[in-house]
């Protein structure tokens, strides 16, 4: 769907239009000639707003970071525990089934690279927040959060690309994996 930007673009816009195109058509149809026609500009008009497709891209992935980090926020928000770790899970694979397309712009080295450092910083944050419950600090945590993020990363990757051909529920899958998941974590007392 074509929207008209051209009074009132700005790199929030050029980014949204990205987003859309990602959405639609994909990660690979990311192009600024296409980012162009989408906002009804042309191309060399788009550089007032982003250094070219690489800072569009880097744009994207913070983006991308910052509605995870929003959306976990939101879930976790006031439980602590089991529950806030199984919130977490759910609402990161409704992230990724959701989105599938946006989620893979993502960078998986957020923390590296100073442009979406911050982001990933968030987002990092929501996990270690989680998991003090648990009394997990410092390493632990950083390995515990890894872990999580492996565990949904790896089923709702799986699940957006139809990996799993199988008739059985993926819902009951994904349920057995939480709990599997929240039983690992170290319990006091």
């Amino acid at each position: 769907m074509k929207r008209s930007y051209r009074a009132g673009l700005s790199t929030t816009a050029v980014v949204d239009a990205a987003l859309a195109i990602i959405d639609e058509h994909g990660a690979d149809a990311l192009t600024l000639a296409a980012v162009a026609q989408h906002t009804g500009v042309a191309p060399p008009s788009l550089y007032k707003h982003v250094g070219g497709l690489a800072e569009l891209r880097t744009l994207v992935g913070a983006r991308v970071l910052e509605e995870m980090t929003d959306r976990f926020t939101r879930a976790a928000l006031g439980r602590s525990g089991d529950e806030a770790v199984e919130v977490l899970m759910h609402a990161y694979r409704a992230y990724v089934t959701e989105h599938p397309a946006r989620y893979a712009t993502a960078p998986a080295d957020a923390l590296h690279d100073p442009r979406t450092a911050e982001a990933g910083r968030r987002l990092l944050e929501v996990f270690l927040a989680v998991l003090r419950g648990y009394g997990l600090t410092d390493s632990a945590a950083i390995h515990t959060t890894r872990c999580l993020r492996a565990v949904v990363h790896g089923f709702a990757s799986i699940e957006a690309s139809g990996g799993f051909g199988l008739p059985q529920d993926l819902d009951e899958s994904y349920a057995q994996l939480v709990r599997m998941t929240i039983a690992s974590l170290p319990r006091s007392g």
